[in-house]
């Protein structure tokens, strides 16, 4: 008995041992999953399988920087070069005006002429557009008070109407209103239209009469066909100058366009989204069309002899200036001379004499002979020259 005392002594002992070792590997045994078997009898340790969870707890986290909201008291701005604004050209004192009267497209067209006129120093634009008038209601506006009140004032060289696209409405004639187009209004907005158109030319001024161009609207454009040829008809006949813009606002097919050709030739918008007014570019070509009209009238010949060849602006090509006479021994050969081939004698006007020297073309071509080149023309190569035939040897 006392024998198997000590056996159960010994096992109860081993069993105890055991379970402390146990006890002191369970988180190893959770981690590694390692087996009883494994721990006590092989000495050979696996290494631990890493837990992605506890890797990434263990793991230092990087340290995003907040932005830290600071006041920073801005640095003193750097001054910046002045960019020199180009120089408007001042304008003389004795510059001569330009006129340009009618409703909203001639203050169109005068923003026009004052950009083409702009590095003129003999030439000033007075823009004196007025957005609704017209020659309709003289009750709101009297243009041919007005331009005369303004003929006297401003004494201008030049004056330019554009006017007409705010007369389609009734007008009062006497104590009658006639609807828009009807016989009577028309007769009356022709008396009108003359009645301007003389102002001018009774005060032996050129007048410039610019057309309508044409509109989005199709009834618009076909009243502006319609004005267009009141105006073309009655200011020819008092002596002014009837402008036509229409082409440059319509397409090939003759419709209205908003896009278009610009003076330069590219494709720009010329007419506002209403379809009636002008872009800035639509405005320079208006002026394009009236620009060197105004400069012909105005007596500016500068333009057009920088493009003239007739004879009086070539130079004198028949003869040498007399500084070179000294220095150069012959005067210059014309190319069409016919004395240069021997050829100063239609064919056939009389017999060759038998003796007569042969021309230097018929040398050249029968012989193969070059004769010798004048003395002294630059050609001639010979160091002394030749007797002349007939001296004396």
């Amino acid at each position: 008995m006392a024998g198997h005392s000590r056996i159960w002594r010994g096992l109860g002992a081993v069993f105890c041992a055991v379970t402390l070792l146990l006890a002191d590997f369970a988180p190893v045994l959770a981690q590694e999953r390692r087996t009883l078997f494994d721990m006590l009898f092989r000495n050979e340790r696996r290494q631990p399988r890493a837990n992605p969870s506890i890797i990434q707890m263990q793991q230092p986290r990087p340290r995003v920087r907040q932005p830290r909201s600071v006041t920073r008291t801005p640095a003193p701005a750097q001054p910046r070069a002045e960019v020199a604004a180009e120089p408007a050209v001042e304008k003389r004192e004795d510059a001569r005006k330009i006129l340009v009267v009618g409703d909203f497209t001639a203050a169109s067209l005068g923003t026009g002429l004052e950009a083409s006129f702009a590095d003129d120093p003999s030439v000033v634009v007075v823009n004196e557009g007025s957005g609704s008038s017209g020659l309709v209601r003289q009750d709101f506006f009297n243009w041919p008070v007005e331009l005369q009140n303004q003929i006297e004032t401003l004494k201008p060289a030049l004056v330019v109407v554009m006017i007409g696209a705010n007369d389609r409405q009734s007008m009062v004639i006497g104590e009658q209103r006639e609807r828009f187009k009807t016989e009577a209004w028309l007769k009356e907005y022709e008396r009108r239209v003359a009645e301007l158109a003389g102002i001018v030319s009774t005060r032996s001024l050129p007048l410039l009469w610019v057309g309508l161009p044409a509109f989005q609207s199709t009834a618009l454009t076909a009243d502006a066909v319609t004005m267009n040829g009141i105006y073309r008809q009655n200011v020819e006949k008092l002596g002014g100058q009837f402008v036509d813009v229409w082409d440059g606002f319509v397409s090939e097919e003759g419709q209205f366009i908003i896009t278009g050709s610009d003076i330069n030739g590219q494709q720009v918008r010329l007419r506002s989204a209403d379809g009636i007014g002008f872009t800035e570019a639509g405005k320079r070509k208006l002026a394009f069309y009236v620009e060197k009209l105004a400069r012909r009238q105005l007596g500016d010949v500068t333009l057009e002899s920088l493009t003239r060849l007739d004879s009086g602006d070539l130079p004198l090509l028949g003869s040498l200036p007399p500084e070179a006479e000294a220095s150069v021994p012959t005067q210059p050969i014309s190319l069409s001379d016919p004395q240069l081939d021997g050829g100063d004698v239609l064919l056939g006007s009389s017999a060759p004499a038998p003796n007569r020297a042969m021309s230097p073309r018929t040398l050249l071509l029968t012989k193969g002979e070059v004769p010798d080149a004048p003395v002294g023309r630059v050609d001639n190569y010979r160091l002394t020259p030749q007797p002349e035939p007939g001296a004396a040897q």
